[in-house]
């Protein structure tokens, strides 16, 4: 009998006992293409040796210390490598153990910044809709996701939400995406002005909506406007790219592809790559300057900040992501999964719209396809095709509430940046296997 604490106690999953390359398997020794990466974390792929030589060698050296009383050559040199390769003034890195961290240490350095140049009347967070942002309280309500926050609603702090960019089911047969776009962002001025310009700290975004939605891009001009707002109106611009991130939708920061630098972000699934748990908050050089020149103390930490074996793995990843030239693999292996995924399901009754940015891919399924009305949420459309796609040997991600927290099914795709075209095609023979047991 395990005494593990599961994540659905009603179901036993196999045991994973080897990872090779996009493949893990289980202790029957069958074969899973790992197609999400597990959860959009996988991007080097598993066994991969300089990762591995890289935290052995960090563990001969130095296991731990704590941060409280040193810091660590693997902390200092991966810090190094990313502000170098980070966009615009962005300065300085606060290294955390994952996503929600991550997050966590976002929102309590924007409410300390005001708070250092004395601005303590702001407190407000504004997020979308339909956001993910992390499970730990803080996280939790920044994050928009219907389900996800209502039985911990009591716990969290009060947060507004304005709607996400989403195109493919609000925007109006008159509008152009540029207008659509304009209209959505501008609802983030409207919500500032119902609160008080001046009570308001923070915007929380991610570029490419990820678990709660299926890799949702914002159409073009949308962030372009919403750091327009942030700038106008003094509100710190967050950007989440803790799943869309380092790599993922085909630039180091998905930022990039935007044209904008927030003040602060957060990365974590790809920058370990699940070597190692780690994750971590970027700032700019003017946010820490405020803390180093007001009370030089950011009251925030955690027992695992910037922890040298995580450190070490971090570094070797990011630096196989460049040196690989892997950003190049994944805007090309991106595209021809993509046109994979049209060329065999954009006229499925069932699948409404493929949307996504380099190997950050999602599928939508609806009931039909000319209304875009949804499945009934009872019938477990996406638990029915993860369990089929799973029997097919095929690990992807999907998730139900795709609309509105309740209505809605998709499937998310983040296969490892390694993947060959012969892997797209298993991919999708395994894929049309789901959707033909499911989507009826």
């Amino acid at each position: 009998m395990s005494h593990v604490f599961p994540r659905h106690t009603k179901s036993a999953p196999p045991i994973a006992v080897k990872g090779e390359g996009v493949y893990l398997y289980d202790q029957q020794g069958k074969q899973y293409l790992d197609g999400s990466g597990g959860a959009a974390v996988s991007c080097l792929g598993h066994g991969d040796a300089e990762v591995i030589d890289a935290i052995k060698a960090q563990l001969d050296r130095l296991e731990f210390a704590h941060t409280a009383f040193f810091s660590c050559d693997a902390a200092e040199s991966l810090s190094e490598l990313l502000i170098q390769n980070a966009p615009g003034n962005l300065d300085r890195v606060y290294l955390v153990s994952g996503g929600s961290e991550a997050v966590e240490a976002a929102l309590k350095l924007a409410r300390q910044y005001f708070l250092e140049i004395d601005q303590p009347q702001r407190h407000r967070v504004i997020a979308r809709l339909q956001s993910y942002h992390g499970n730990t309280l803080g996280a939790l309500a920044a994050g928009g996701n219907t389900w996800r926050r209502k039985p911990f609603a009591p716990l969290m702090i009060d947060t507004s939400h304005i709607s996400p960019c989403y195109a493919y089911r609000d925007k109006t047969d008159k509008e152009s995406d540029f207008d659509y776009g304009q209209r959505v962002a501008n609802e983030l001025e409207a919500e500032i002005n119902r609160l008080g310009a001046e009570q308001v700290m923070a915007f929380v975004a991610e570029p490419v909506v990820g678990a709660t939605m299926g890799a949702v891009p914002a159409v073009k001009g949308y962030f372009t406007r919403i750091r327009e707002i942030c700038d106008q109106y003094g509100v710190l611009l967050i950007l989440d790219e803790v799943m869309c991130g380092m790599g993922r939708t085909g630039s180091l920061f998905a930022c990039e592809q935007e044209s904008i630098v927030p003040d602060i972000t957060t990365i974590a699934k790809g920058l370990g790559a699940g070597y190692q748990p780690i994750g971590a908050m970027l700032c700019s050089a003017e946010i820490y300057a405020a803390i180093e020149n007001g009370t030089g103390f950011f009251q925030h930490g955690h027992t695992y900040l910037g922890h040298p074996v995580a450190c070490a793995a971090a570094h070797a990843v990011v630096s196989a992501i460049l040196d690989r030239k892997l950003i190049e693999r994944v805007q090309k292996q991106g595209n021809r999964l993509m046109q994979a995924l049209k060329d065999r399901f954009a006229d499925h009754p069932h699948i409404g719209d493929i949307r996504g940015r380099g190997l950050f891919l999602g599928m939508e399924f609806v009931q039909d396809r000319e209304t875009k009305a949804a499945f009934d949420p009872d019938l477990g459309i996406n638990k029915a095709f993860k369990k089929a796609a799973f029997e097919a040997g095929l690990i992807c991600y999907p998730a139900g509430g795709t609309i509105d927290g309740k209505q809605g099914d998709h499937v998310l795709l983040a296969p490892p940046f390694i993947i060959d075209d012969n892997h797209i095609d298993e991919i999708l023979s395994k894929l049309d296997t789901a959707v033909k047991a499911v989507l009826k």
